[in-house]
């Protein structure tokens, strides 16, 4: 499973954010982007030795800081299922693309239509014939 589909999947629920430097985030998720650069709502952010803590009402954390997030076990548990979900649906739609199509004998589709083009295979035709 991929990281940014886990992280979609966690959108508006609670998450814990530990940047490089060691600051820890604690707060909602309200949104993620391709390179993981995430926005979390009702914020309490710790400093790296644990003993301040601030309360902000929304902040923007860059992807490349992140060192190591925490989502809920119920998260993972839906995003497993979900990708399950998804990987059964796209092998379904592949085995109807390989039974529905493929019918190349059809003189409906592309070709020389059959019969109706004889005698006229290109160049130009000759009025007096």
């Amino acid at each position: 499973m991929l990281p940014l589909y886990l992280l979609t999947s966690a959108k508006e629920k609670p998450i814990l954010v530990e940047l490089k430097t060691g600051e820890t985030f604690n707060g909602n998720l309200i949104n993620c982007d391709p390179w993981m650069n995430l926005t979390l709502s009702n914020v309490i952010q710790t400093n790296a030795n644990g003993d301040k803590f601030e309360k902000i009402e929304d902040i923007y954390i860059r992807g490349i800081h992140v060192k190591y997030l925490r989502i809920p076990d119920e998260i993972m548990s839906y995003a497993k299922e979900q990708s399950l979900i998804n990987m059964e649906q796209r092998n379904t739609n592949a085995k109807n693309r390989r039974t529905e199509g493929g019918n190349r004998n059809s003189q409906s589709h592309g070709g020389h239509h059959g019969y109706r083009n004889q005698g006229r295979r290109g160049g130009r035709r000759n009025p007096q014939n």
